[in-house]
């Protein structure tokens, strides 16, 4: 998906997917921030909305299993930037980071690689330390559920495939977001590894994310 991931996804979003992470940044302490983890970090998609609040002196660690998609993330930016390529279920962090984000990676876990990853979170997380995670969702209202799962399930892959893009693989946008249903259980998961979080909708629940804090006197 690397080659056209970038294109699809701007376009068959109408730009949503950009105004999300964009919202999933807004206000985290960013100018305070001196370590920066993106996991699932893609093609670093996420890396424009940080730049607009990052010092120079900060530095942003991708995680992605991709080596494709990691190849053909942009270094270039005022802060340090490195791409870790691997499982991030299995990938140990070096030192503490005083943010974690993540955007629309999340739902290709099931329940329990959630719950491991919230773990995860805590134990890579500052005391102190903020994170912020946004996903695509299925929304609780019945009429836009349907129109927007129908969008994901049949309109998309089709417009991947007249981008050149493989639509068996843009077909699984809709069978994970069904199945992953919205932000909930990972933000309960993250409670339970000690963090101060709040579950957070947009767009009427097209897009749910996950937000919070790790306690100064956490576990």
């Amino acid at each position: 998906m690397a080659s056209t991931y970038g294109r699809v996804n701007l376009l068959s979003s109408f730009g949503f997917t950009a105004r999300w992470r964009h919202q999933a940044v807004l206000g985290l302490p960013l100018a305070m921030a001196g370590s920066v983890v993106d996991l699932m970090s893609g093609m670093g998609e996420l890396w424009r909305s940080l730049a607009r609040g990052l010092p120079a002196s900060a530095r942003v660690l991708g995680v992605d299993l991709s080596p494709e998609m990691a190849r053909r993330t942009p270094r270039e930016w005022h802060f340090a930037t490195e791409v870790y390529v691997g499982d991030v279920l299995a990938w140990e962090p070096a030192a503490f980071a005083d943010v974690v984000v993540s955007s629309f990676g999340l739902k290709t876990f099931d329940r329990e690689q959630q719950r491991h990853l919230a773990n995860k979170v805590g134990r890579v997380l500052k005391p102190g330390g903020t994170f912020s995670f946004v996903e695509v969702s299925v929304p609780p209202f019945l009429p836009l559920r349907v129109a927007y799962m129908f969008y994901l399930r049949w309109i998309i892959p089709i417009i991947g495939r007249l981008l050149l893009g493989d639509p068996d693989c843009y077909r699984m946008l809709g069978v994970y977001t069904q199945a992953f249903g919205n932000s909930k259980h990972f933000a309960s998961c993250l409670q339970q590894a000690g963090l101060d979080v709040r579950h957070v909708s947009y767009f009427f629940g097209c897009a749910t994310g996950a937000r919070g804090v790790k306690p100064l006197l956490g576990p």
